[in-house]
């Protein structure tokens, strides 16, 4: 599927450039559009969701910048499954088409809901303008197969000439938690695409239908020979490399490997030899391992590379199907960004020793998301509070690593505790770093997160997902291992059993990101640079000696 056709015309390249930035203008204005329109917090606080643009054939043209990368996975497959259950003579204008289904949708887990318009221009199908909003909605469920983990809706026509198939919605609705909040936040999808399908016809309408598909054609072109330039710069050989990950829904930690093949200037990812899939959320479909891998790859080769089809083209991904990390039905795969960020966290550390200045340490390693939901005695109301906090990212070669921050595939903001107390009957304790919890190096990795959170009403049930609670990201080229993450409960009266429990007014979750691996031997580390550390409480005075050999007094 990474085989395409190149467009043999030649538009002015100045037009290609101004067509590239039209375009990434628009799904960055389609993102901002359903930040402002919807309703629930983890959208409109936390912009757990993302815009793209596609050509006629399903090929992504732009995708928002701001986005979690891994939502490419729920929209690469979106535009080729509806072509496949609704024939072009029977999509309109006005159309939109709703799809979350891994296995037959095109998306990578199911709150990850997408909405898909047809764009027409002279009474063409031209393009698709597509979003997609994170849905928090199904709490409190197993995750043992998919059919556990929410609504699975294969392409379906959600909207008809403009307006919603009211049908289709209230089956939708009637199956969630918190309904209103999928009512409203629906419509702000709606209204997004509707914005995106307003500019993309007012741009065609200024340079004509036929200059918009040569020129989209030309910019993916364009994308193709800069990662090809790119890729080339990287000194050919195999390079492999081998993790061990770990979850609290599974009993034993997995290895997982990747043998990545670097031919002049194409890339050749092989997943053989992972483990199968398991009876859990952590499973990743193919739509999912492929938008980690070219993720990584643009971090790795050329960050500033347009974000469109052309980009995947010099890129090869073999996964044996039925394993962890392409996964067939019915596995669950809610949890599949765990998995995820393990991956990108393969692809830097096998190309450690070809581009060591562009790779980090291992990042926290994790999307440690945490789910509380249960009835709030004063609205009488079901609430659902999810949210995924940050960790450490990787010391790089040159600058420490970031401290508690989202990594890599996601791209979320955290949901100020202002916020979270208003909305639900919660309350945030504590929510700061944790000292020396980032490796030590010449490069120090960045700091985990607490966030300690008490529950106000009866019978809240709790979900986390996370990783590197017994494993701890590996440090780069003499750098220190990161901090492991942990959660405990009432001070530590009762522990999280695979990752669900049942809390009761006045229960306390603690909740403790890992952190990240440290790059370079920390001898190398300057005086002035441990005095610093020491006084902004990123380490101990007795980590500093244990590490770098000084303390406050005597660095």
């Amino acid at each position: 599927m990474n085989a395409t056709a190149k467009n043999t015309t030649a538009p002015d390249p100045v037009l290609v450039e101004v067509m590239g930035s039209a375009l990434s203008s628009i799904v960055e204005e389609m993102g901002e559009t359903l930040v402002r329109a919807a309703y629930s917090s983890n959208i409109k606080e936390r912009r757990d969701c993302t815009a793209g643009l596609f050509d006629a054939e399903g090929r992504m043209l732009a995708q928002a910048e701001q986005a979690s990368p891994v939502h490419l996975g729920s929209l690469i497959g979106v535009v080729s499954a509806v072509l496949e259950r609704f024939p072009r003579q029977e999509i309109r204008p006005g159309d939109t088409f709703l799809s979350n289904d891994p296995y037959s949708g095109g998306g990578s887990h199911l709150p990850d809901m997408v909405l898909v318009t047809p764009v027409f221009v002279d009474g063409l199908l031209t393009a698709w303008a597509a979003n997609l909003a994170h849905h928090a909605d199904f709490g409190d469920r197993g995750h043992a197969h998919i059919f556990q983990e929410g609504l699975r809706i294969p392409p379906v026509r959600f909207a008809r000439d403009g307006s919603i198939q009211e049908d289709v919605f209230r089956l939708i609705l009637t199956n969630c938690q918190v309904p209103a909040e999928r009512r409203a936040d629906f419509r702000a999808q709606l209204a997004a695409n509707r914005l995106a399908t307003s500019r993309y016809t007012e741009l065609a309408g200024r340079y004509g239908r036929a200059t918009m598909t040569a020129t989209a054609a030309a910019l993916l072109d364009y994308t193709e020979r800069r990662t090809r330039a790119a890729i080339a710069e990287v000194p050919d050989g195999t390079y492999t490399f081998r993790d061990s990950f770990d979850c609290p829904e599974l009993d034993d930690e997995l290895q997982l490997r990747l043998k990545v093949t670097v031919a002049g200037d194409e890339l050749h990812f092989d997943f053989a030899g992972n483990p199968g899939q398991v009876r859990a959320s952590v499973n990743m479909v193919w739509t999912a391992l492929y938008a980690t891998v070219y993720y990584a790859v643009k971090t790795l080769v050329d960050p500033d590379i347009p974000s469109n089809a052309g980009l995947h083209r010099p890129i090869r991904i073999d996964a044996p199907p039925g394993s962890i990390v392409n996964c067939v039905e019915p596995a669950a795969v809610n949890g599949r960004t765990e998995t995820c960020q393990r991956v990108v966290d393969l692809v830097h550390g096998a190309l450690a020793s070809a581009v060591p200045e562009r790779v980090t340490a291992a990042a926290n390693g994790a999307n440690t998301g945490v789910h509380f939901s249960g009835l709030d005695s004063g609205t009488g109301k079901y609430f659902v509070y999810l949210e995924t906090i940050g960790g450490g990212s990787g010391a790089r070669a040159a600058k420490d690593g970031l401290d508690g921050v989202q990594v890599h595939v996601t791209n979320t903001s955290n949901l100020p505790v202002e916020s979270l107390e208003s909305e639900y009957p919660l309350v945030v304790e504590a929510y700061e770093l944790v000292e020396d919890s980032g490796g030590a190096g010449r490069h120090r990795g960045g700091m985990g997160i607490r966030r300690t959170i008490r529950v106000e009403e009866s019978d809240v049930q709790f979900w986390l997902d996370t990783s590197r609670q017994t494993s701890r990201p590996w440090g780069l080229f003499g750098g220190r291992p990161g901090s492991s993450a942990s959660v405990e409960l009432s001070d530590g009266a009762r522990p999280v059993v695979h990752g669900h429990t049942v809390l009761q007014p006045g229960d306390r979750v603690s909740i403790v990101t890992a952190g990240a691996g440290g790059y370079g031997d920390p001898a190398e580390r300057s005086p002035q640079e441990v005095r610093r550390d020491i006084r902004e409480q990123v380490i101990s005075p007795e980590r500093a000696r244990e590490h770098y050999g000084a303390a406050d007094g005597d660095a």
